[in-house]
């Protein structure tokens, strides 16, 4: 007999499988003689009081076995195919955009303008202890995008643009624990990321596609609204070549400010569109737990962890009719330098997948709306990018022209006092004491300084100076958007560009880029 069961139980039988199985067993009143098995479905961690509850959907058979469910794909040879579809960026969206063509027997030619994860790993490494910024590979640039060394959280609400279990099930296929298919907040980590992409690139060309890395986009050429050809650099060589193309996906991410500028120039339609603007807070880890796993003591903090994952927090509020709320929060964690040039500084956040780093951060930022860019309005649909420009190189300038990041312990700067000594932090390239509200200017910073008031009367202790605040937090989504239609996805000027996921402004994170990619190919394949 089979059927499903959902159970709230403490979390030293949520995690033990044998205690798992006893507990069921007992529910179910089953007899010594009968068989069992069980297997989780959804599992979910209720935190909202001291007595924490695992949330568990179970399937459950007796006297008969589970059966295993094995994931296929079914990906074509495309080598000869007839139709193939260009693509611009190998983040999320390329990837799962160039997966979806081999599905559907259409041969997929990617161009990346940064390298394979593996050479990245040599710029990445530059950036932190160097202070080098390669501008062509980098946190944001390269294969995988931003997602690969910047933690690879796959939570999602955008659940009506796709299939978000198809989507993790590739993940779980190329290499991924299977058990993103069962938390609630399914997580991978920077340290699995790389290797699960890469397995994706073999996928791609062992099936026929074509993945061409250092390889960046500098012109197209269109006719009659319709894109013909898109000019190619080799980065090593420096020679460009002209690739004929008869549908352009556009997936190069939030931070290629040259596609934007490009298209600006070229007359394509591109508009402003709102974004956030802020900083990183860390924590030790152990703060944030014992604040959402009420912990009375360090004993028990160490207890309820035995059993429990690093604890995370999501935080919002309204602030003189702005937004201040956290972003990309990563338990145990790592403050990541995520510039894309040499003059300015970017901060974002990474876990691993043991979130076992002993400290944890996210980015609190404040909402901007199109008003806010009232002061760059002469640079038109680029107002916004302006803006965020201007602001990293601020950073840049008062960390003093290197990677170093400014900072403030977080009770100073609620206090608007300097710091006379800062806190240790995780972020590698090192920080600077400076008044962050110099950085970020009072619009934001006062914003962030009522926001962060509210969070301390949320979560007791919150507010402290056993926290530091980093700047800039910056990239959390495009500032200008490529225009599509919303039937077609087609940009409202060419027929044959599709404007894709985060770079575009039609998505925010690895699941939703990872959704449009496949949604842009469905509307292409649907024209054929």
């Amino acid at each position: 007999m089979k059927q499903e069961l959902n159970l709230a139980l403490a979390p030293h039988i949520a995690y033990d499988e044998q205690l798992l199985k006893q507990e069921v067993a007992r529910g179910l009143s089953l007899k010594p003689s009968d068989s069992l098995s069980v297997k989780i479905l959804k599992r979910s961690v209720d935190a909202r009081s001291r007595n924490i509850k695992i949330n568990l959907k179970l399937a459950v058979s007796i006297n008969e076995a589970l059966a295993e469910e094995e994931i296929v794909m079914d990906y074509k040879i495309v080598s000869e195919a007839k139709r193939s579809i260009t693509i611009i960026g190998a983040g999320p969206a390329g990837l799962y955009a160039a997966l979806r063509c081999l599905e559907l027997g259409i041969k997929p030619i990617v161009f990346e303008r940064g390298k394979d994860v593996q050479a990245r790993r040599r710029d990445l490494a530059a950036i932190n202890k160097e202070h080098v910024v390669n501008p062509e590979s980098n946190y944001c640039f390269g294969e995988g995008g931003a997602g690969t060394y910047s933690d690879g959280k796959l939570y999602t609400r955008s659940s009506k643009r796709g299939d978000i279990e198809q989507i993790l099930k590739t993940f779980v296929y190329h290499g991924a624990d299977g058990v993103i298919l069962v938390d609630a907040h399914p997580h991978i980590g920077t340290n699995k990321l790389p290797k699960i992409i890469s397995n994706m690139r073999d996928t791609i060309r062992n099936h026929g596609g074509e993945i061409h890395f250092e390889s960046k986009l500098v012109d197209l050429h269109y006719t009659n609204d319709t894109i013909t050809s898109v000019l190619i650099q080799n980065l090593v060589s420096g020679s460009v070549h002209e690739h004929r193309t008869e549908q352009l996906i556009l997936a190069t991410g939030h931070s290629a400010r040259d596609i934007y500028e490009l298209l600006d120039a070229k007359q394509i339609l591109i508009e402003a569109k709102p974004f956030a603007l802020g900083v990183r807070v860390e924590h030790p880890q152990e703060y944030i737990d014992s604040i959402q796993y009420s912990c009375r003591s360090h004993e028990e903090v160490i207890e309820k962890r035995t059993w429990l994952p690093a604890a995370s927090y999501s935080l919002v509020q309204q602030v003189q009719g702005s937004g201040v709320y956290s972003f990309c929060m990563c338990p145990g964690g790592i403050i990541a330098p995520c510039a894309t040039a040499q003059d300015e500084v970017v901060t974002n956040g990474w876990s691993p997948s043991k979130r076992n780093n002993p400290y944890a951060n996210s980015g609190i930022v404040v909402g901007l709306e199109l008003p806010d860019f009232a002061a760059y309005k002469k640079h038109g649909a680029l107002a916004g990018l302006q803006l965020q420009k201007e602001l990293e190189h601020r950073a840049w300038m008062m960390g003093g022209k290197t990677q170093t990041a400014p900072a403030q312990n977080l009770q100073d700067f609620v206090n608007n006092k300097v710091s006379a000594k800062l806190i240790d932090c995780s972020y590698v390239p090192g920080t600077a004491s400076v008044n962050m509200l110099d950085v970020l200017g009072k619009h934001i910073g006062g914003k962030l300084q009522q926001g962060f008031k509210a969070f301390g009367n949320k979560m007791r202790g919150y507010v402290s100076n056993e926290a530091i605040i980093v700047g800039v937090e910056s990239r959390t989504s495009t500032p200008v958007r490529i225009p599509r239609d919303k039937i077609t996805l087609q940009h409202v000027q060419i027929k044959n560009l599709y404007p894709c996921a985060e770079g575009a402004g039609y998505a925010g994170g690895i699941v939703s880029a990872a959704m449009d990619g496949v949604n842009c190919v469905n509307a292409i394949a649907a024209t054929y």
